[in-house]
């Protein structure tokens, strides 16, 4: 039976030493901001979270690009070469045309690899949620699973995979076409954050509103709380944009909520890297865990 190696893109939002630990391939994406394009490499090194959030807070506006064919085939080619099959798995098509495009490559490569086999999951995950089916995947691979054993267990994990989170400010949703210019005039008005998540689809859907930061801090651990699937072995990922001291209340709070279900999940902070800072702006929070059902 071939080896296979685990393939994804950057909007996973892990670290890099937690990229490297599990032993996956991250293909970076690529955003402009102050006209000038950057690959986002979970290291930063070609632009640092603090100089990015920084130029967006200073009014800079980003642009984030899909992957393109082309160069998903060339980072795929050199392990195909080595016998390699690859799961890739891929930012929600709900939010990018990216998993479209390694689609198209797919096709491509079986035409000059027909021996090998590439197996292609569209996560409907978002950032450190994308980046916590990859984890699983990887946990699922480590325990023997074969490629399409482990396609199919992502499958069906996916939609189990809950998103919670809340943003600074509702200006950067607003720019990106995801909400309405009014309702983040409104918002701004009344000291309102909103509470959202993503939905079965792999879109943004709003489910609370709550009159200021703590209130929406607060709101945004419970919601990953609902229907948690204390039975499945995971991490919980708290991930934010330039927002550590928040991040670590929500640290926090999760390992306190545990301790009093008596439920074992390493908590680990992330950061939220630019191509999904660029659309939910600095400050934004976010919390991911396994559950029985997004909601």
């Amino acid at each position: 039976m071939k080896d296979y190696i685990i393939v994804t893109d950057s909007t996973i939002d892990l670290t890099d030493e937690m990229a490297k630990e599990l032993g996956i391939l991250v293909l970076p994406m690529t955003f402009t901001i102050d006209g000038k394009e950057y690959k986002n490499y979970l290291d930063g090194r070609e632009i640092g979270l603090e100089e990015f959030y920084q130029k967006m807070v200073n009014g800079s506006t980003p642009k984030t690009a899909q992957l393109n064919v082309n160069y998903i085939m060339e980072h795929a080619k050199p392990v195909l070469d080595k016998n390699l099959d690859v799961l890739y798995i891929s930012f929600s098509s709900g939010l990018s045309g990216s998993f479209n495009a390694v689609r198209l490559a797919s096709e491509q490569l079986m035409l000059d690899y027909p021996d090998a086999k590439i197996e292609i999951v569209d996560s409907l995950c978002a950032s450190g949620g994308e980046g916590l089916l990859v984890w699983m995947a990887v946990q699922k691979k480590n325990s023997g699973a074969t490629l399409e054993e482990n396609k199919e267990y992502l499958e069906n994990l996916k939609l189990h995979v809950k998103h919670s989170f809340t943003v600074a400010d509702l200006e950067y949703l607003k720019r990106g076409g995801r909400i309405k210019a009014t309702a983040a005039f409104a918002a701004k008005l009344l000291n309102i954050k909103p509470v959202l998540h993503v939905d079965n689809e792999g879109h943004l859907v709003a489910l609370a509103k709550k009159h200021g930061r703590r209130a929406a801090l607060n709101a945004t651990c419970e919601n990953a709380l609902v229907g948690l699937d204390t039975k499945a072995n995971f991490i919980t990922i708290v991930s934010h944009a330039d927002a550590l001291e928040d991040a670590l209340y929500c640290k926090d709070y999760m390992e306190k909520k545990y301790a009093e279900m008596h439920f074992d999940s390493k908590v680990v902070i992330t950061p939220i890297g630019p191509v999904i800072g660029a659309h939910s702006g600095p400050g934004t929070i976010a919390v991911f865990t396994i559950s029985d059902k997004r909601e």
